[in-house]
């Protein structure tokens, strides 16, 4: 047993640890870090979601069953590496899927199956309360949902004691209290920057709105309390402590930071909560997120606006698309290499490939690729078709094919965030980059700092996701000092002395995306023509 293993058994005997436990839309995951956030012991659970009658779902059983799963492994895990059982910690945090929608009633049932994040089918609703609010509100977000459950006349609606999202509802049954981070309670209905609250205005245009249908509730009533990190959010319960270890070894008693939304944790994970701060996360999907020195001007359907934990204002440019079809590029070329006899490392491969992307011209010497497997929300496509598209004069090498589908990655993403950065003139001093996209060191941090025209950090630890920033916030919540922001908290105790590295925006390579994304613009009504021909 070394003195690192010493100190961790230590740690987990004294209480002096805290527990984060996340759910994602294909995982589960439970990290235990000690008191100084790292990560001692993990879970994890496989689950995924269902289509039942036209709607993506996960049933209660799913959910419990799949935290109950999840925790023992994390418990197995703990006595296979220290030789003890663990009983109690210092701190809990729960995140998951951020929007969504779970309506119960008075008795505590759950009225319809819970509506997760995936589903589109509030289009009615997202438009017209967008409309009254002056305010971008996406179909995913919970009052996007109770709307068009009005408008739809469904019959449960005037039975509604409380709406949440799925880790509210887990932090209530653990808890009993009613209490959501405010980072997705801005993922539920606007949020005020300024009283840390529900934005006051709008929820009176709400309430106005559905007065003349007679419900016995006002909206106030049915959603959860708004509390920022470092709050208080209650104590595990007994019953709690049975639902989560079904063994009964578990004490009753645990402090509990807010339940808070995986955009939310993502950002604590990435040390991203200060103003004119910002990550990146690229894989299957992009987006940025950038928190924001003062509000925007005007609504934007591009750009959804949700909270830090801590309450800031915070801006985020989503695509649906990002690395999906540079994968299945590089897929061929695995395929090339053993029709030629050679063994495919598919590490040494992307290594290769992506390394010799930055050999390319700057502006990808003519070449244009649309990476839309699926459709593509900030450009206006219901649909996507994924294609690379030159002219005879292009420069049509390796370097330039590969710098080209690095490029289009990013292409969806830029065009929100030409938005944020050139309209609305917002001050990035940092952004970090994390996923798939950068598993290459250097390239596609690269290519992020020349197409933001931004420093763009990559530290180690950008992996340990969301579960792990829900772990910090709960010992943020027990070991902050008086007056200590969660910003300085995560500089001063958690990320000081990380390893990473940060690059500049090199000047040639800004101006040649840019000229790649004036031809990605132009080049749309290609994409269309292949939407609706191929």
């Amino acid at each position: 047993m070394n003195a690192d293993r010493n100190a961790a058994k230590q740690a987990i005997l004294d209480g002096r640890t805290s527990l984060g436990i996340e759910f994602g839309s294909t995982r589960i995951k439970a990290v235990l870090v000690d008191d100084k956030c790292t990560p001692i012991a993990s879970g994890g659970h496989e689950w995924e979601n269902r289509l039942e009658n036209g709607i993506w779902t996960y049933t209660l059983d799913d959910i419990w069953t799949g935290i109950q799963d999840c925790y023992q492994d994390l418990v197995k895990d703990v006595r296979t590496k220290y030789e003890v059982d663990l009983t109690s910690f210092g701190a809990l945090g729960i995140s998951a899927m951020m929007h969504g929608y779970m309506p119960f009633n008075k008795q505590g049932e759950l009225m319809v199956p819970f509506r997760t994040w995936r589903n589109n089918i509030t289009g009615e609703a997202s438009k017209v309360l967008s409309e009254l609010f002056h305010y971008n509100i996406p179909q995913r977000w919970s009052i996007a949902h109770l709307y068009q459950a009005i408008l739809n006349k469904e019959e449960h609606v005037k039975d509604i004691d409380y709406i949440t999202t799925l880790e509210a509802y887990v932090h209530w049954k653990l808890t009993g209290r009613r209490v959501l981070g405010i980072g997705d309670c801005a993922g539920m209905f606007p949020i005020d920057s300024e009283t840390k609250d529900y934005n006051q205005k709008m929820v009176e245009q709400f309430d106005e709105l559905t007065a003349p249908c007679g419900f016995p509730w006002k909206l106030r009533d049915i959603l959860p309390e708004c509390l920022t990190a470092g709050e208080d959010a209650g104590t595990l319960t007994e019953e709690g402590a049975r639902l989560l270890d079904v063994t009964g070894a578990l004490k009753a008693g645990i402090p509990m930071c807010a339940p808070e939304g995986d955009a939310g944790t993502g950002m604590v994970a990435t040390n991203s909560v200060a103003m004119r701060t910002g990550n990146v996360s690229a894989g299957t999907s992009a987006f940025a997120m950038v928190v924001l020195e003062k509000p925007l001007s005007e609504p934007y359907s591009e750009l959804d606006m949700v909270t830090t934990p801590s309450g800031e204002a915070v801006a985020m440019a989503h695509s649906n698309n990002c690395t999906s079809d540079l994968n299945a590029w590089v897929n061929i070329f695995r395929e090339f290499t053993e029709a030629m006899g050679m063994e495919a490392d598919m590490n040494q491969l992307y290594g290769t490939l992506y390394n010799k992307a930055m050999e390319g011209d700057p502006d990808c010497g003519g070449l244009l690729a649309y990476c839309y497997y699926s459709g593509e929300h900030a450009t206006g496509f219901t649909e996507g078709r994924p294609m690379v598209v030159r002219s005879p004069e292009s420069k049509f090498t390796l370097a330039n094919f590969m710098r080209t589908n690095l490029y289009t990655c990013l292409g969806a993403m830029r065009v929100g965030l030409n938005i944020l950065l050139d309209k609305e003139k917002v001050k990035v001093d940092r952004l970090l980059g994390h996923g798939g996209l950068f598993k290459t060191k250097g390239v596609g941090q690269q290519i992020l700092a020349d197409a933001v025209n931004v420093p763009v950090s990559v530290m180690e630890t950008a992996g340990e996701g969301g579960a792990w920033g829900a772990a910090i916030l709960a010992s943020y919540l027990i070991n902050k000092e008086e007056g200590e922001t969660l910003s300085a908290f995560l500089d001063n105790k958690v990320f000081a002395g990380f390893e990473g590295s940060t690059l500049q925006p090199d000047p040639n390579g800004v101006a040649g995306f840019n000229t790649f994304m004036e031809r990605y613009i132009k080049g749309l009504p290609i994409e269309r023509a292949a939407v609706e021909n191929l």
